[in-house]
């Protein structure tokens, strides 16, 4: 499809070809990313890092990150750059290149620190291409666009346990391959937003509200979804971060054999992403974020205490329940603000990532100090906070 062909907003069919592209390189982003994390048990055992060391590069990463998002977000919404787009997987390919090759603990914070700033380019402005691209289904578009980063977060330790952990370190540059696919898909995103710009600027985004509700409503609603995404991610964070730790410390599995595991944790947090925003479109967001916070409770609240086949198994309903959440936190935030897309994309992936770095930082001391497990049994009781979702008015 050309850049001139590109219809307004308010009238189109869902443009496939570009919310796949995006979807698939956002795909792209979090494998690499996910690399990061998987490689943590050889970086700790290569370099004799603790818990707290290891929470503090999820820190780096996630923070450099969370503090780029909301500025790149408020820039690009007054000032679109689309063909800046292809930019981002080349900071993550240094990031990455940097972290194959790196020696001491300094140089791998400095490597997360750029495959961080590579994700805060990438989102906001690929948030805001999947939502033009979704002919109103916004849900589904959201959905598509976060499952594509679902999947890459899955197939990220599968991948590093294939060819990173029998190889080393330096093996962590044949990712680059994947870095320059990401490079040519968003040279083709950034010609056909920028088309859509030339021909319809002024229709881009909406500015008209679907609620009538005042400034202290909206004030109220959004400190809401950020306690939310506060109980979210930090137990996701636990999750990310110390899983495979939990399963090698207290079940005694091989690392390759964690990453398995991990791989089943991922993929059910990619299948609940791309199931919440079609359900959002029917059913509401509000009823979406209610029943992926608090339902996961039950679950999260059991995992602690049980063997391994059951700790496995229940990371599948956990990560499919509570990953259902973000795509219509998003979409719910965005009918609060009409017109801000680049503003709350990067604000909410940014304080994702924010929160979640903040969380392992923490989370690392915890359990240097105390245990691992003592970490998931203090967790188990965030997905409480999920209350707080009656308090959400109706957008609609």
């Amino acid at each position: 499809m050309t850049a001139t062909a590109a219809p307004a907003p308010s009238s189109q069919g869902t443009v496939f070809t570009v919310l796949f592209a995006v979807a698939l390189c956002h795909g792209i982003n979090d494998t690499m990313q996910a690399v990061l994390l998987s490689v943590y048990p050889m970086l700790r055992d290569n370099y004799a890092l603790t818990f707290a060391q290891v929470g503090m590069i999820t820190l780096v990463f996630q923070v450099t990150a969370s503090i780029l998002q909301p500025f790149v977000g408020i820039f690009t919404d007054r000032y679109p750059l689309p063909y800046s787009l292809p930019v981002a997987p080349l900071c993550t390919l240094g990031g990455l290149l940097l972290l194959a090759h790196a020696h001491s603990y300094p140089a791998i914070l400095v490597a997360a620190a750029m495959i961080g700033i590579g994700s805060s380019r990438f989102h906001p402005d690929a948030s805001r291409v999947s939502r033009l691209s979704a002919g109103g289904r916004f849900g589904f578009a959201q959905s598509t666009f976060q499952v594509g980063g679902n999947l890459g977060t899955a197939i990220g330790p599968l991948l590093a346990a294939v060819i990173v952990l029998p190889r080393g370190q330096q093996a962590i540059s044949w990712f680059a391959v994947l870095a320059f696919v990401a490079f040519l898909l968003l040279s083709h995103v950034g010609r056909w937003y920028a088309g859509w710009l030339r021909d319809h600027a002024r229709k881009a985004t909406s500015k008209m509200a679907t609620h009538s509700l005042n400034r202290r409503q909206i004030a109220g609603a959004l400190f809401v979804l950020l306690v939310l995404m506060f109980s979210k991610f930090v137990y996701t964070s636990s999750l990310h971060s110390f899983y495979s730790f939990y399963l090698i410390d207290h079940f005694k599995v091989t690392p390759q054999d964690a990453q398995v595991y991990l791989f089943v944790l991922f993929g059910s947090m990619a299948v609940g992403t791309f199931m919440g925003g079609p359900i959002g479109d029917r059913i509401g967001t509000k009823a979406v974020i209610w029943m992926s916070i608090l339902g996961a409770l039950p679950f999260t609240l059991a995992l602690p205490y049980t063997n391994l086949f059951w700790t496995v198994a229940l990371t599948i309903p956990i990560g499919f329940i509570i990953s259902s959440a973000f795509s219509a936190m998003v979409v719910y935030a965005q009918e609060l603000v009409p017109g801000r897309v680049g503003m709350i994309s990067g604000l909410f992936f940014g304080l994702a990532f924010g929160v979640a770095g903040l969380g392992a930082a923490v989370l690392g001391v915890v359990a240097d100090h105390t245990s691992i497990d003592f970490v998931f049994r203090l967790c188990s009781f965030l997905p409480a906070l999920g209350m707080l979702a009656f308090f959400l008015p109706r957008t609609r």
